[in-house]
Parts: C-alpha cells; sequence; structure tokens
C-alpha cells in the first residue's frame, strides 16, 4: 500500500508542476527531476511560514490560499510590503548566490497550500542542467524585479505617511530573543 501511496503522489506533483506557467517549457526528465525535490505544504490561516533573515531552505510556489509579506524597518517595526496570491514564488532568495536568507516575513492570509522546493537540491539541479537553470533563473529574474518595485513602492509609502500612525501589520507579533 505504501508504493501506491508514493506512487500517487509522484503523480500528483508531475501533475501540479506541469500545471504552472512557470514551468511549462520543462521537458518530462525535467519534471521528473523537479518532483524528486519537491513536496506540498499546508499553512494554516495566521501561521507564520517563515520570519526575515531566517536561512532559506525552500522556495515555494503558492498553490492556493495568500501570504502576507513584511518586512522590518528601523525605528518604524514591521512594514506590510504586499499579499501573494496562487502562483507567485516565495523563497527566491535561496536561489541566490550570496543572499540565501529570508528577505521578508510570511504570515498566512488565509489556508495556504504550497509547492515547495529544496533550494540547495534545486540549486544543484540547476547547475548540472544548464538550460533548467537558465529557464529557473530567467524566470527568477522577473520576480525579483518585481519584488523589488513592490518593495519600493511599500517604502515611498512610508516615506509619504512618515508623521502619520504607522501601517498595522497583519501577522502576530515576532518573539524576540
Amino acid at each position: 500500500m505504501g508504493a501506491r501511496l508514493a506512487m500517487a503522489k509522484r503523480l500528483d506533483l508531475i501533475q501540479v508542476i506541469q500545471n504552472i506557467p512557470w514551468f511549462v517549457d520543462l521537458s518530462p526528465i525535467q519534471v521528473e527531476r523537479l518532483v524528486s525535490i519537491a513536496g506540498i505544504r499546508q499553512v494554516s490561516q495566521g501561521e507564520l511560514l517563515f520570519h526575515e533573515g531566517d536561512r532559506e531552505d525552500f522556495m515555494y510556489v503558492i498553490l492556493e490560499g495568500q501570504v502576507n509579506l513584511e518586512s522590518y524597518v528601523p525605528s518604524h517595526g514591521q512594514l506590510f510590503i504586499y499579499t501573494a496570491d496562487p502562483l507567485d514564488i516565495l523563497g527566491w532568495s535561496s536561489m541566490t548566490p550570496v543572499v540565501r536568507q529570508r528577505t521578508a516575513t510570511g504570515c498566512a492570509a488565509s489556508p495556504v497550500k504550497l509547492l515547495t522546493f529544496d533550494s540547495v537540491a534545486l540549486r544543484k539541479m540547476c547547475d548540472e542542467d544548464h538550460d533548467l537553470g537558465y529557464l529557473v533563473m530567467k524566470r527568477l529574474a522577473n520576480v525579483v524585479a518585481s519584488q523589488y518595485l513592490v518593495n519600493r513602492l511599500a517604502l515611498y509609502d512610508l516615506v509619504i505617511k512618515n508623521n502619520q500612525e504607522p501601517i498595522a501589520s497583519p501577522c502576530p507579533p515576532q518573539e524576540t530573543d
């Protein structure tokens, strides 16, 4: 029975990956390789997925639900950046050669279903298969550019509202050590 369950899970992951526009140009072999490092994660509303500054371990594709992202701004506190929707990529910094730490805090705005990829294995896979690596990095460049624009606009908004009340965070407060 365990083998059947594993086969069903693998087939489900193949279907999930093939239905994501980001991966439409992949060969069947590349999809199979991605399945070997992929999984599904369910997150409850209000649950923190990750904290800013944490070590990156997974790259996520939102399949269902929404995730609020925020960043810490000195002398202001947590600044809400935006709400990520289905098919948005989270944890992209795990694929960059230098950063490899969370650049924001992510909190589930609703129940969330995520496709997860082991970041270390995905980077290795991209190094070994340059066609896959080029496709992933080309798509990630668009994600990074979009995130940069969104972060910049949020910071401009903060500067404009500097003399007003701080924007309330939609995520629960973080514990400090």
